[in-house]
C-alpha cells in the first residue's frame, strides 16, 4: 500500500466503507431518474400563433445599447405577451469579474428593444449560491407552454470554463422579475465542467430537456431532463470523445430530434450531428458532415416537413461571415439562402485600424438606423487599436458569431448573434423573405454526405 495514501485509506475496512458510501450516494442520485419517454413539443407550438401586422419580410436592429462593453452569447425566446425577450452577458472582457447577465424586451408594435437591464450580477449570484463567483456567461432562455420563462447560465468559482456549473432562474412575468439563482447538480461527484448553450426542449409531461456539454476531460455533449421544478431526472451522454460541444437541438416531431454540434477540434472544421428517435432517451454517436464549421456555435430550427433552417459561420476558419442555409433532414443537400453578415474588408485577416474604423462605422449605421445614429460617436470612441473586442497591435478583425435562432410561428423566425463582440444584433426573417432568397439563388445545391 503506498505510504502517500491518507492513513484512513490504508485500512481495508476503511476503503470498503468509503466504497459503500460512494455507491450509496451514486445510487441515491441515480434513483431520482425517470426514464419514462415523454413526447417532445416543437418550440413554435409552445405558444399560440403570432399575428404581427407590422412585421416586415426582413428587418435588422441592435438589441443592446451600451457602446463600451464586450458582449456575447445571446439567446432569445418568445414571451406570453406576444413579445420577445433576449439575454446575453457583457463586461469589460469575457471572464472578467464585472461581467453581468443582461436582458431586454422587444415590442412588436414599435419594433424596438427596451434599454438593457441587469438580470443578475456577481454579487447576486454569490449571495444566492453561497460561494465566491469569478465568471458568468452563456445565458440561455426559453418559454415553457405555461408561459414561465426558464433561464440557465454558467458560473465559475475557480479556474476556467472547464470548471463551470449551470444555474437556474425562472420568471412568471415575462422576464421582468426572477427567482434567486439555484445551482443544478449535474453530477454526484464534484459537479464541475457542465456548460449550456443550446435551446431548451419542452416535453409534453412538463419536463424540460437541456442540451449541455463538457470541456474538462474531453469535449462531449449530454442531454439533461429536468422536472417541472427544475430537478434533474435523467442525464444521457452522447459521446465519450473530445470532438464536439455546444449541442443545439432541432425537434422534428414528438419523438425525433437532431443535435447540431460544434466541432471543437480546430482540425476537421466540420459540422457534426446526432439523432434521437425516442424523445432523448438515447442519442446516436455524433457524425461529421461536410458543412464547414470553424469551431464556432451553430443554430437551427425545423423549417418544414423536409427541411431545416441553419445559421452558422460557413468557413474553414475565423468568423467573418454568417450565413443562412436550408438543408434536408438527412443533412445531405445544402443550399445557401443568404449571407447575413460579412466583413466589408479583410475577409478574415487583420485590418489596419485606420481602415477598420470607417468600415465599422458604415456597418453600424446601416443596422442602427436613424434612431441610433446619435450613438455612433460614442460607439466609435469606445474602440481603440488595442481593444479586447478584436483589435491587437493596430489591427482589427470582424466577427459575427454565436447565432441563436427561434421560430415564433409558422412564418416568422428571429435571430440574435454577437456583432463584432460589441453589440447584440437581431434579424427578423419571414418565410416569404426566405423563399424570395431561395428563388434568387443561382447556385445549385451542394452535396454534403454524412460521414461516420
Amino acid at each position: 500500500m503506498p505510504a502517500s495514501l491518507p492513513r484512513y485509506l490504508r485500512c481495508p475496512r476503511s476503503r470498503l466503507v468509503l466504497l459503500a458510501l460512494v455507491l450509496a450516494f451514486t445510487s441515491a442520485w441515480l434513483g431520482h431518474r425517470d426514464l419514462t419517454p415523454a413526447a417532445f413539443l416543437r418550440p413554435e407550438n409552445d405558444r399560440g400563433p403570432v399575428h404581427d401586422e407590422h412585421a416586415l419580410p426582413f428587418s435588422s436592429r441592435f438589441v443592446s445599447h451600451a457602446t463600451d462593453m464586450f458582449v456575447h452569447a445571446a439567446s432569445v425566446t418568445a414571451t406570453a405577451d406576444n413579445g420577445l425577450f433576449a439575454v446575453w452577458f457583457g463586461g469589460s472582457r469575457e471572464g472578467a469579474e464585472d461581467v453581468r447577465i443582461f436582458g431586454s424586451h422587444f415590442d412588436r408594435h414599435s419594433g424596438q428593444w427596451s434599454a438593457e437591464q441587469v438580470v443578475i450580477d456577481r454579487a447576486q449570484t454569490e449571495q444566492a449560491l453561497g460561494k465566491r463567483i469569478r465568471k458568468r456567461g452563456n445565458p440561455v432562455v426559453g418559454m415553457a407552454p405555461d408561459g414561465k420563462l426558464w433561464l440557465f447560465y454558467v458560473s465559475v468559482s475557480l479556474g476556467g470554463w472547464a470548471t463551470s456549473n449551470i444555474n437556474l432562474m425562472t420568471s412568471t412575468d415575462n422576464g421582468h422579475s426572477w427567482t434567486a439563482s439555484r445551482r443544478l447538480i449535474t453530477s454526484p461527484f464534484f459537479n464541475l465542467s457542465t456548460l449550456v448553450r443550446g435551446r431548451p426542449i419542452f416535453h409534453a409531461d412538463g419536463s424540460i430537456g437541456l442540451p449541455v456539454y463538457h470541456e474538462a476531460a474531453g469535449k462531449f455533449p449530454e442531454y439533461l431532463r429536468l422536472d417541472r421544478q427544475g430537478h434533474i431526472l435523467d442525464k444521457v451522454r452522447l459521446d465519450y470523445g473530445r470532438d464536439t460541444l455546444q449541442p443545439f437541438p432541432v425537434v422534428l416531431d414528438d419523438s425525433k430530434a437532431i443535435f447540431l454540434l460544434r466541432d471543437g477540434t480546430d482540425s476537421s472544421n466540420r459540422l457534426h450531428i446526432s439523432h434521437t428517435a425516442d424523445t432523448g432517451i438515447a442519442w446516436s454517436t455524433p457524425q461529421v458532415t461536410t458543412m464547414t464549421n470553424p469551431n464556432s456555435a451553430i443554430t437551427a430550427v425545423r423549417y418544414s416537413d423536409s427541411e431545416i433552417l441553419v445559421v452558422l459561420n460557413d468557413l474553414e476558419s475565423e468568423r467573418y461571415r454568417l450565413s443562412a442555409y436550408l438543408t434536408d433532414h438527412d443533412f445531405s443537400q445544402w443550399q445557401r439562402i443568404a449571407v447575413l453578415d460579412e466583413a466589408p474588408v479583410g475577409a478574415g485577416k487583420p485590418v489596419p485600424f485606420a481602415q477598420f474604423k470607417p468600415a465599422l462605422a458604415e456597418q453600424f449605421s446601416a443596422t442602427a438606423g436613424a434612431d441610433h445614429r446619435d450613438l455612433l460617436a460614442a460607439y466609435l470612441a469606445g474602440w481603440s487599436d488595442d481593444d479586447r473586442r478584436g483589435c491587437k497591435r493596430n489591427a482589427c478583425e470582424f466577427h459575427y458569431d454565436y447565432p441563436y435562432l427561434i421560430q415564433t410561428d409558422a412564418d416568422q423566425f428571429e435571430l440574435v448573434y454577437s456583432w463584432n463582440k460589441s453589440l447584440i444584433k437581431h434579424l427578423s426573417l419571414s418565410r416569404r423573405w426566405i423563399e424570395q432568397q431561395r428563388a434568387q439563388q443561382q447556385r445549385p445545391s451542394v452535396a454534403a454526405e454524412v460521414q461516420p
